[in-house]
């Protein structure tokens, strides 16, 4: 039998995640877990591909906005719930689905597509680079103090509910969005996810715990938390699990993680997504005792070249026509004449012979440094950006560059 690729009918979608679960390990996720996707899904978005009654591949796409250098949120396709069945290999099922979304992403007029990987080797054949990165972090707590700026003892921190803290945190991190590349601007339904806490996740720990820092009665910074107790014959060896911490100034941001580390009856912190440029690494008094990994994060993909380039600014003046390969999404192929500064920006096709290029790279590489955390210089070295008139790699790798890291806050 034939499969066949169609949108998500509501009345399919709990054989559709159950195909998702099962490529993921089998295990159902929690009841309430299972309910906010639910909600969140937007059908008309998602792709399932049927063998008949059977559900054999998973594809949904969320409608986001990311922000970007310059500080400008763009509409781009948050790509999600990827699988095909084990039984159902090799036979471009997932080609055929990336091939209908892309397609779909274009004509909404979207010009970025991002995901997660699960497995970051399937994505880039189909134009994604790694754009972004995130640092775990595991914090011996005896070991590493904080040097705090002047003014943090004025912030005061106070334990509220998590719901009951929601509205105010959500302000604060709206706030903090436009100013760092790869965060994502949470729609309506979005503000339930961080808290998100099915009991049968915990492995041990307590529920969600939220703390506000506050400033002369203004909400400025917050931290979402857990607490593992341990004990052994030492005595108390407790984990902290961070979730997130947000401010708007240092000494809010500086307070909350030194309250962190000063949890009674807690020897370690554990932090699963920070940026790579956290100010926590400058604060710490030994960061060898952070126990710092990095690993890759947001994948971005430039759905329409010239709009993608457009929508952000630049570090420095730049003037580059750039040569770009993208066999999966044709319309891109070319040449592309960009003009920016950090005020704003220009890119618009230039395929006549009296453009020769500057750059030739390909689409995926180009989604790779879109963001400013990826340099073309880098890019070059390992011979993925080919640099056609001197001078023009390292204007590029100037321009392109951003004064935060980009960083994914959480996934989706």
């Amino acid at each position: 039998m034939t499969a066949e690729l169609r949108e998500l009918g509501q009345s399919d979608w709990d054989r559709w995640f159950g195909t998702l679960e099962r490529a993921f390990g089998g295990l159902a996720e929690a009841p309430e877990e299972r309910a906010l996707w639910n909600d969140l899904t937007e059908f008309e978005r998602s792709l399932g591909v049927w063998d008949g009654d059977a559900c054999v591949g998973t594809a949904g796409a969320f409608s986001f906005r990311v922000s970007v250098p310059g500080g400008a949120l763009v509409d781009a396709a948050g790509v999600t719930m990827v699988s095909v069945a084990a039984t159902h290999r090799r036979r471009g099922l997932l080609t055929a689905m990336m091939r209908r979304q892309l397609d779909d992403v274009r004509a909404r007029g979207e010009a970025l597509a991002v995901l997660t990987a699960s497995e970051p080797a399937i994505y880039g054949r189909f134009g994604y680079g790694t754009a972004s990165w995130s640092l775990t972090a595991s914090i011996d707590t005896t070991r590493v103090r904080l040097a705090v700026p002047a003014g943090t003892d004025e912030v005061r921190l106070r334990y509220v509910a998590p719901a009951e803290a929601a509205a105010a945190c959500e302000a604060v991190y709206a706030r903090v969005v436009p100013g760092r590349p790869g965060m994502l601007a949470r729609r309506p339904g979005w503000e339930r996810l961080p808290l998100l806490d099915p009991e049968q996740n915990r492995n041990g720990a307590s529920p969600l715990q939220c703390v506000l820092a506050e400033r002369s009665g203004e909400v400025v910074g917050y931290a979402h938390f857990a607490v593992k107790p341990e004990w052994d014959a030492r005595g108390p060896e407790g984990t902290v699990l961070v979730r997130a911490v947000e401010a708007l100034e240092p000494t809010a941001y500086a307070a909350l993680w030194r309250f962190l580390l000063d949890i009674d009856l807690t020897s370690r912190i554990e932090t699963l997504n920070r940026p790579v440029d956290d100010p926590l690494l400058h604060l710490a008094s030994d960061v060898r005792r952070c126990g710092l990994v990095v690993r890759d994060s947001l994948h971005v993909r430039l759905v329409d070249v010239g709009q993608a380039l457009e929508a952000r600014t630049y570090q420095t003046p730049v003037d580059l026509v750039l040569d770009v390969e993208d066999g999966f999404c044709p319309w891109n192929e070319g040449r592309w004449r960009l003009t920016g500064d950090p005020k704003g920006a220009s890119c618009k096709r230039a395929d006549d012979t009296s453009a020769p290029a500057d750059l030739a790279l390909s689409v995926r590489d180009l989604g790779a440094a879109y963001l400013g955390g990826v340099r073309l210089t880098e890019l070059a070295r390992a011979g993925r950006v080919r640099e056609l008139r001197p001078g023009a790699l390292a204007e590029a790798g100037s321009a392109f560059g951003s004064a935060v890291a980009p960083w994914l806050p959480h996934g989706f």
